[in-house]
C-alpha cells in the first residue's frame, strides 16, 4: 500500500470516528437529556442519556481525584499516542489492520475529548439487549473501540490459522505471499 494512501486512510478513519462520535453525543446531550428511556426498536435498542465518570459499565467511577484523571484521561492519551506512532511506523500492516487500529484510536480520542470538555464525564446514550440481557449504556466511541479490537482479534486468528496451514502443507497461500510482499515494501 502506498504511503500517501496509508496516511489518508488512517486519518480519514480516525477523523470520521471522532466526528461521528462527537456529533451523536452532542445530539444526545441536546435531545435526550432528561427524557428517560426511549425505545427505538422495542426493547432491542433503547436510548437513555447518562454521563459516565468511569470506564465501560461505569467501572472505576468511584475513583477519587487525581486517580480518576490519571486512569481515564492521562493513561488513555498515552495509549492513543503510542497506537498512532505504531500504525504510522509499521509498514507491514495490511489495509484492514490499519482500519481496525484507526477505529480504536478514533473511539479513544472521542471519549478523551468528552473527559476534557465535560469535567471528566463521558456522554453515553445507547443500550442494546433483550429483556434483562443488555449491554451497558454506551456511545459510538465504545462501539468503534469494540469493533477495532474484535477486528484485530479476528485478523490475528485468521493469520495464525493460515500460518499453521502453510506449515503443515509446506506451501505459501496467496494471502501469505501478499503479506510477504507488503512487508518487503
Amino acid at each position: 500500500m502506498k504511503n500517501r494512501f496509508r496516511i489518508l486512510l488512517i486519518l480519514a478513519v480516525i477523523a470520521g470516528n471522532v466526528l461521528i462520535d462527537q456529533a451523536t453525543k452532542q445530539i444526545a446531550r441536546t435531545h435526550l437529556r432528561g427524557k428517560g428511556r426511549i425505545e427505538v426498536v422495542g426493547d432491542l435498542f433503547v436510548m437513555r442519556y447518562t454521563e459516565n465518570s468511569g470506564a465501560f459499565l461505569g467501572l472505576g467511577s468511584g475513583l477519587k481525584q487525581p486517580w480518576r484523571t490519571i486512569v481515564f484521561s492521562l493513561f488513555p492519551t498515552i495509549i492513543m499516542t503510542a497506537l498512532i506512532i505504531y500504525i504510522f511506523r509499521s509498514r507491514a500492516m495490511q489495509r484492514w489492520e490499519l482500519i481496525w487500529y484507526a477505529c480504536i484510536i478514533g473511539g479513544g480520542i472521542g471519549n478523551i475529548i468528552d473527559r476534557l470538555l465535560f469535567s471528566g464525564m463521558v456522554t453515553d446514550f445507547l443500550n442494546f439487549g433483550i429483556g434483562t440481557v443488555r449491554t451497558g449504556i454506551l456511545n459510538l466511541a465504545d462501539i468503534s473501540i469494540t469493533a477495532g479490537v474484535t477486528g484485530i482479534l479476528v485478523l490475528s486468528v485468521k493469520q495464525h490459522l493460515e500460518e499453521k496451514k502453510q506449515q503443515s502443507s509446506g506451501s505459501i497461500t496467496p494471502e501469505a505471499e501478499a503479506t510477504r510482499k507488503s512487508e518487503e515494501n
